[in-house]
């Protein structure tokens, strides 16, 4: 089963389109989850979202970076994270990966071989080379950075190129690379009005992954009317900290199942 297939396949049986990230920072784990368990708190933490949260849920979204940061123990705690979720679940590895080729067959190979991920976030500024290897896994994805969600993404993304934005050229890039139907592209939410351009630059097959609601800001449904494709589908809505840390207290784990339960029933009846 490809990429397409068992994101497909999750959101039909879980009736939902929400990606949660596990964006799961130490210093933002409720107190008494920390102090009882130290540095691993983040994997118990991860463990309660997950039970919580599995069956609303399209996909889970790892961000790489709040595992490096605790160094071998948090590659440790991201591959033990990895096996909590169900392997009906797809799982995409926010790593924004970009180098060149003989080190991005490295990165490749790290995250679709050992880790196991089903998909991974990838920068393509240095060009086709540099996401090829990621290409030459046919059942994975590669999700490119087109015109990401922070404040920042204006300053190169929209720079005037050969007559319009350079976001739009790599959106244009991705649908050209597309051969395997192994391609999506990165969007964010805070820019509905490119994300609308980007979808109908890229077509009805591909996915596109949609951070910045929540706690970034987006507006979630202008994010929705314009990311699905023409059959309500192929947008995966992503939000972390308004899930993760919906509460801080002992019931952080409901607290995090009600606001995805929430976010998952909006987005459907903003696809209506």
């Amino acid at each position: 089963m490809n990429f397409l297939e068992k994101l497909r396949a999750a959101a039909r049986q879980n009736k939902s389109w929400l990606c949660v990230g596990l964006d799961s920072e130490l210093s933002k784990i409720p107190t008494f989850v920390r102090e009882r368990h130290g540095t691993h708190a983040v994997f118990e933490f991860n463990r309660a979202i997950i039970e919580a949260t599995s069956d609303l849920v399209c996909a889970y979204k790892i961000n790489l970076a709040f595992y490096e940061m605790l160094g071998p123990v948090g590659l440790e705690i991201l591959s033990k994270t990895r096996e909590l979720i169900p392997q009906e679940i797809p799982v995409i590895a926010d790593a924004k990966r970009g180098d060149i080729e003989n080190t991005a067959r490295a990165y490749a190979k790290a995250l679709f071989e050992y880790y196991r991920f089903d998909a991974a976030t990838v920068n393509p500024l240095m060009g086709f080379d540099s996401i090829a290897p990621f290409l030459e896994y046919s059942e994975k994805c590669a999700f490119l950075l087109v015109r990401t969600s922070n404040p920042g993404a204006r300053d190169f993304q929209e720079l005037n190129c050969a007559g319009k934005p350079l976001y739009q050229h790599i959106a244009e890039k991705a649908r050209q690379w597309n051969t395997r139907q192994n391609v999506g592209v990165v969007v964010g939410a805070t820019a509905p009005q490119e994300l609308s351009l980007v979808r109908r630059i890229v077509g009805d097959e591909m996915p596109i992954l949609v951070p910045g609601v929540g706690a970034q800001g987006g507006d979630l449904e202008r994010a929705v009317k314009n990311s699905f494709n023409s059959r309500g589908e192929l947008a995966i809505i992503t939000a972390s900290r308004s899930v993760l840390f919906a509460s801080q207290e002992r019931d952080f784990a409901q607290a995090a199942r009600k606001a995805a339960q929430e976010l998952r029933d909006a987005i459907n009846r903003f696809r209506a």
